[in-house]
């Protein structure tokens, strides 16, 4: 069991995947909240019945499965709503994420969290041990987000506005990697935060 967990966090965009991948590959076992939010809303799973009860069948699909776009728009600007389903899911995601990393049979374990400035940092995830931010100038995370998307500068911009500032995640930070694109560079960073994290876990560094 894995007692030492990482928090992985970053902005849209800007190479949380990546650093996912690095560290799996290096055996080492992740919880990705994002996976965690789908899965814990799938049929017969008592998030989505309390969903349903909330904001009513028209936030089903006819074959029982969650409809994402019709939730969105149901609780998209509004705060009471938003809040409302947060308050639903949030729970529920950061225990089973907890539980997966305490199952992971690797040294430590790596929690992947989008929103984890947004959702209360440290106090929301206490049993992180560290936190790990992948960061990117704003001007690379546009770019790489219209690509992906495939939407326009005006789109990107609000997208990344919605978000926590550059500034507010590099302050929950222990540990950074900066994502400019160089591969090589990523490999290696991520190298070294293995050995690190390899030691801290088994105590021997404090």
């Amino acid at each position: 069991m894995s007692e030492y967990v990482i928090g992985l966090t970053g902005g849209v965009a800007s190479g949380k995947s990546a650093l996912e991948r690095a560290f799996a590959a290096r055996g080492i076992g992740i919880a990705d909240a994002d996976r965690v939010a789908r899965e814990i809303v799938e049929p017969g799973e008592p998030a989505l019945a309390e969903v349903v009860a909330r904001f009513g069948q028209g936030v089903l699909q006819a074959d029982g499965h969650l409809d994402r776009a019709a939730l969105r728009a149901r609780v998209f600007g509004n705060e009471i709503e938003r809040r409302a389903l947060e308050e639903i899911l949030h729970p529920r995601i950061r225990l089973r994420m907890q539980a997966l990393c305490r199952d992971a049979t690797s040294p430590y374990a790596i929690a992947t969290i989008p929103l984890l400035t947004e959702g209360g940092g440290r106090a929301a995830y206490p049993w992180l041990s560290r936190i790990l931010v992948v960061d990117v100038p704003r001007g690379v995370q546009k770019q790489r987000l219209m690509l992906r998307d495939g939407i326009d500068d005006a789109l990107a911009e609000r997208m990344l506005d919605a978000q926590a500032s550059r500034h507010e995640r590099l302050a929950l930070a222990d540990d950074i990697v900066v994502n400019d694109g160089d591969i090589g560079h990523l490999e290696h960073a991520v190298s070294e935060l293995d050995t690190r994290y390899r030691r801290l876990a088994a105590g021997s560094i404090r």
